[in-house]
C-alpha cells in the first residue's frame, strides 16, 4: 500500500477557511462589533428572528408546563407578541412597546410563562444595545413595574419567581448596555486606525513633496549657477576672438576655456550628489554632503571670474550644517543674480555676519537689476524657502540709490553654543 494512501483522519491537517473568505468565528465578531443601526439586510434578518423566535414560543408553549396551555386568544396575542420584532433595529422602543402590549395580556390570562419571554428579552435588550444609558434606565424600569404587577395579581406567593424574573430583566439590560459600549470601543478603535493611516498617508505625501521641491531648489540653484558662469566666460572667450584676431591674446582665451572646463567639471560633480536622492543605495544617506560657508571663498572667486568686483565681510562662528547650506545656496543666487542682471563688472558686498543668536546675510549690488516685464524666474522663490525651511526670513528688491539688495536673517538653533567671532576680513576683488 502507498504510504501517501495509509494516513489516517487523525494525520491529516485541520480544515481552515477558505482563502478570501472569512470564518465562522470571524464573521460573528463581524457582526457583534457592526453597529445594529447601519447593518445590512436588517429587516430580512430580524424577520427571520422573529419566525424562530415564534418558533420556539410555540414549541415551548406545547412541551413545557408553566402556566395553562394557551388558548385561542392567547396563541394569537403570543404570535403577534413576535411580529414586531422584524423592525426591532429601527424602532427599537416602539417594538418593545407592541411586544408588551400583546405579551402583558398574555402573561394577565396566565397561560404558559415561559413561551415569551426569549422574544421580550431580544426586544428589550435591542433598547438597550441601541438607546442612551438615560432611556435604558427608564426603559428596564418601566419593564420591571410591569412584570412586578403582572406577577403580583398572577403568582402573589412567587417570591422567588418574582427575583428571578428582575434578574433576567436587569441581565438583559446590562448585557445590552456593554455591547453598545463595546461597540462604541471598537468604532473609536477603527476611527484611530483609519485616522492614523490617513495621516500617514498624509506625512508620506508631504515628505515626498518636500524632498521633491527640495531637489528642485537644488537643480535650480546648481544648473542656474553654473551656466550663468559659463555663459559669461563663453562670452569672454568670444569677445578676445573677435576683438583683434591678428594680435589673439591665446593666453587669456585659454584661461576663459579652462575656467569653463572647471566650472562644467564643479557642476557634474555637484549634479551627480543632488541626484544620488533618487536612487536606492540601502542604509546610507543617498543626499552626500550638505554645502556650507566654507564653499564661501569659491562662490566669490567664481563671481570675479564672471567680471563682478566683489567686497565681502564674513564674521561668524560654528554655524550648524542646515543654516550653512541654506546661507550657501542663497549666496550662491544672489550673485548668479547679480552677474545676470546687474550689467558688466558690477560691484557687489557681501556682509555675513553672526548677530544676536542668528545669521546675517546681506548682498547688495550696484547694476540696473532685472529688466522690467521680464519673465520672472525661480531665483527669489527659492531663496525665500531656504530661508523659512531654517526658520529664517528673507527680504529681496529693488535700492533706493539703485542696483539690488538681498537680505536674510537665519536663526541659529539653540543647541548651537556661543561662538567667539574668527574675525572681520575685508577685501575687494574684481576682474581687473
Amino acid at each position: 500500500m502507498n504510504p501517501v494512501q495509509a494516513t489516517t483522519t487523525a494525520d491529516r491537517p485541520p480544515p481552515t477557511a477558505t482563502p478570501g473568505r472569512p470564518g465562522i468565528g470571524e464573521r460573528v465578531m463581524a457582526a457583534v462589533n457592526r453597529d445594529p443601526l447601519t447593518a445590512p439586510h436588517a429587516v430580512r434578518n430580524d424577520a427571520l428572528l422573529a419566525a424562530f423566535l415564534a418558533v420556539a414560543a410555540v414549541a415551548v408553549a406545547l412541551l413545557v408546563d408553566h402556566g395553562g396551555r394557551p388558548d385561542a386568544p392567547g396563541w394569537a396575542l403570543l404570535l403577534a407578541g413576535h411580529v414586531p420584532l422584524a423592525w426591532r433595529r429601527r424602532r427599537p422602543l416602539t417594538v418593545l412597546l407592541l411586544a408588551l402590549a400583546c405579551i402583558a395580556p398574555y402573561h394577565a390570562l396566565d397561560h404558559n410563562h415561559a413561551a415569551p419571554v426569549a422574544g421580550s428579552m431580544v426586544a428589550l435588550y435591542t433598547v438597550a444595545a441601541t438607546g442612551t444609558p438615560r432611556r435604558t434606565l427608564l426603559v428596564g424600569s418601566g419593564v420591571i413595574g410591569v412584570t412586578l404587577t403582572l406577577n403580583a395579581l398572577t403568582n402573589p406567593d412567587g417570591f422567588v419567581e418574582l427575583l428571578r424574573i428582575t434578574g433576567w430583566v436587569i441581565a438583559v439590560l446590562f448585557l445590552g448596555v456593554d455591547v453598545r459600549f463595546y461597540r462604541q470601543y471598537v468604532a473609536a478603535i477603527v476611527e484611530r486606525a483609519v485616522r492614523a493611516e490617513r495621516t500617514r498617508e498624509e506625512e508620506a505625501r508631504r515628505r515626498v513633496a518636500e524632498e521633491r521641491l527640495r531637489i528642485a531648489r537644488d537643480l535650480h540653484d546648481l544648473l542656474a549657477h553654473s551656466i550663468t558662469l559659463i555663459g559669461v566666460q563663453t562670452s569672454v572667450a568670444a569677445h578676445v576672438l573677435a576683438a583683434d584676431p591678428e594680435r589673439l591674446d591665446r593666453e587669456t582665451v585659454a584661461k576663459a576655456l579652462d575656467d569653463i572646463a572647471e566650472t562644467c567639471r564643479t557642476a557634474r560633480g555637484e549634479l551627480r550628489t543632488t541626484l544620488e536622492v533618487l536612487r536606492d543605495h540601502g542604509s546610507g544617506d543617498a543626499r552626500g554632503p550638505l554645502p556650507g560657508l566654507d564653499g564661501v571663498p569659491d562662490l566669490v572667486e567664481a563671481a570675479r571670474l564672471a567680471g563682478a568686483r566683489v567686497e565681502r565681510t564674513v564674521r561668524f562662528g560654528a554655524v550648524p550644517p542646515a543654516v550653512g547650506a541654506a546661507a550657501y545656496r542663497i549666496l550662491q543666487e544672489a550673485l548668479t543674480n547679480a552677474v545676470r542682471h546687474a550689467g558688466s563688472e558690477p560691484s557687489v558686498r557681501i556682509d555675513l555676519r553672526e548677530e544676536d543668536g542668528a545669521l546675517h546675510l546681506s548682498v547688495t549690488d550696484d547694476g540696473t537689476g532685472p529688466v522690467p516685464g521680464g519673465t520672472p524666474g525661480f531665483g527669489l522663490v527659492g531663496m525665500r524657502e531656504r530661508a523659512r525651511s531654517v526658520g529664517g526670513t528673507l527680504d529681496a528688491g529693488a535700492r533706493a540709490g539703485g542696483g539690488f539688495h538681498v537680505r536674510a536673517t537665519l536663526p541659529l538653533t539653540p543647541s548651537t553654543p556661543p561662538s567667539t567671532p574668527t574675525g572681520s576680513v575685508t577685501t575687494a576683488e574684481g576682474s581687473g
